[in-house]
């Protein structure tokens, strides 16, 4: 089996910074991030490595209006004479599925922006380590599949069988909502099946949190394997 692809060697690195305005914190800056190590594949490393960069260098711009955002809320506060809360942005990064030919995974991204409690969205990438590809929800079915139809189906009976083991972890109207909002982008690979989630409020009240349907790949009768 060529080992140039099966599988990825990975570190993970953390980026932190306090963002400090009249010596006072307004906002505390926290990245963890992996480094693929591919290092008989430059092309794919190099590819997962630029996407990684990418999404971790917007992150960092973001904190930039985070930033300004901060320090208006600390005048604010000030002339109100009310307190102030130290914003945070927390970006952080976990591998899902490394084998096979496949590196999957997602991050989150929380902020606390001085209300109530933060909030968390999640994102994540899947590639093919041989080609460095990255891999679309689409590509793990038949062309013709209507597997929006296949996988909501699966989500919805999933919900149903938590619902009466944990009732009330879902809005009313669940499943018109897992239809409805359902987001090719949002899935990854893990060693049990093709996991599926939903933002939170996208299904589900905040103490839910982000919700994750995982199908067993004998179901979608698709498995991650190297195709030499």
């Amino acid at each position: 089996m060529k080992n140039n692809c099966f599988m990825a060697d990975i570190s993970m690195k953390k980026y932190e910074r306090t963002f400090r305005y009249n010596d006072v914190e307004v906002l505390k800056l926290t990245i963890k991030y992996p480094v693929v190590n591919m290092m008989y594949n430059p092309h794919s490393e190099l590819v997962i490595n630029n996407q990684i960069s990418t999404d971790v260098r917007e992150y960092m711009r973001y904190a930039g209006y985070l930033y300004k955002q901060a320090v208006n809320f600390y005048h604010d506060s000030k002339k109100n004479d009310f307190p102030f809360h130290t914003y945070e942005a927390y970006m952080e990064y976990t591998v899902t599925y490394n084998e096979n030919c496949f590196l999957s995974m997602y991050y989150d991204k929380y902020e606390f922006t001085g209300g109530a409690h933060g909030n968390t969205v999640r994102s994540s990438h899947t590639w093919e380590l041989c080609s460095g590809m990255l891999i679309e929800l689409c590509n793990l079915f038949r062309p013709g599949t209507d597997y929006k139809y296949f996988l909501t189906d699966k989500i919805i009976a999933q919900a149903e069988q938590n619902l009466r083991q944990n009732p009330g972890i879902y809005f009313g109207e669940y499943e018109s909502l897992i239809v409805k909002n359902f987001n090719e982008n949002s899935f990854y690979l893990t060693p049990e099946g093709l996991t599926l989630y939903y933002q939170q409020y996208d299904i589900a009240p905040y103490s839910t949190g982000i919700v994750q349907f995982t199908i067993p790949y004998s179901e979608i009768q698709w498995y991650p394997r190297c195709s030499f």
